[in-house]
């Protein structure tokens, strides 16, 4: 084992299910957060940024728990060590901000003991903890995932975004947990509602496999949990149906919300008609709401080359105004 004096790995966003792929299609964003790793004497964090605060700051991190199962894993004792974060990625909003501090983790822990884990164990243990693999293998692998996980290990292929794909996302002012947005799905569902979203989901692969950029909207349709949670997000369902009409390629709720996604051609003359619709339909229900283009991201997590001794912020405002 060679134990590195120090790891910074960048990781991306996510969003999950784009409408009918519940828990199984995940596709990576450029919003990032950073993490550092470095053996220590004692454990210490370093937490940076607002979407950060109020976090653990002990043994009871997330980010301290799953870099130790990753040492479990590969049979090494690594005790105490010293985590620098920072993230631009808003918590609970349906952007994967717990899957990206998961990956962060297991990567930047796999990397400080000489990378032992395949990218495969890694998805299957970062899947584990996030009981869905859409999230996860995006923030992992970039770009489209498609996944299927049966308890243990997962299945999974990657797909590369067309290039002229990119999207708007909207970020609402309030936060929505993920469990109270799985409650008021149903336990069962009509046959019909199920047929609509596995024809929608297979199609939707599709089109985004091979580039057919036209039929995403069609494709984005669901029955399985984005009615049911409207009632959570207001504007959403509005949104949902007339996205289209001012420019967007398709809509959806982005993983349990209360973001709302939506898929643009990048050469589309109507995006700024399409960020007032998303921005004034969410203010006429009483929401605040801020706007990001943000565009998918390739890479998945990397980790960064070590090039200097200058503090983890410094090199972190490098990255983010690079």
């Amino acid at each position: 084992m060679s134990l590195q004096q120090r790891v910074t790995v960048k990781v991306p966003a996510s969003t999950a299910n784009l409408g009918p792929g519940f828990d199984t299609l995940g596709m990576a964003l450029s919003l990032y957060a950073w993490l550092e790793m470095k053996p220590a004497e004692q454990t210490t964090f370093h937490l940076h940024g607002d979407h950060l605060t109020g976090l653990p700051t002990d043994k009871s991190n997330l980010i301290y728990e799953v870099a130790q199962m990753v040492f479990n894993e590969a049979g090494i004792s690594v005790p105490e060590l010293e985590i620098s974060m920072y993230s631009d990625i808003p918590l609970t909003r349906g952007l994967g901000s717990s899957a990206s501090a998961i990956v962060g983790a297991l990567a930047a822990a796999n990397a400080l003991i000489g990378t032992p884990l395949s990218d495969a164990k890694l998805l299957d243990m970062a899947t584990s903890l996030e009981k869905h693999p859409d999230n996860v293998g995006a923030s992992l692998y970039g770009g489209i995932i498609t996944a299927a996980w049966d308890g243990s290990r997962v299945d999974h292929i990657r797909i590369e975004p067309h290039q002229d794909l990119q999207t708007l996302v909207i970020v609402p002012d309030f936060e929505l947990s993920t469990s109270k947005a799985r409650n008021v799905i149903p336990q069962q569902f009509d046959k019909s509602d199920v047929i609509h979203n596995i024809s929608r989901s297979s199609l939707l692969v599709a089109a985004l496999a091979s580039g057919r950029l036209d039929m995403i909207q069609k494709a984005m349709s669901d029955r399985i949990h984005q009615p049911y949670r409207a009632s959570l997000v207001p504007g959403m369902a509005e949104i949902l149906e007339y996205a289209v009409s001012h420019g967007a390629l398709g809509a959806a709720l982005s993983g349990a919300g209360p973001t709302v996604l939506t898929l643009v051609d990048r050469h589309d003359t109507r995006k700024l008609e399409l960020e007032q619709y998303l921005i004034d339909t969410m203010s006429r229900e009483g929401i605040t709401a801020s706007a990001l283009w943000l565009d998918p991201d390739l890479d998945g997590v990397t980790v960064l080359p070590d090039q200097d001794e200058s503090p983890f912020m410094d090199r972190v405002r490098g990255e983010v105004n690079a």
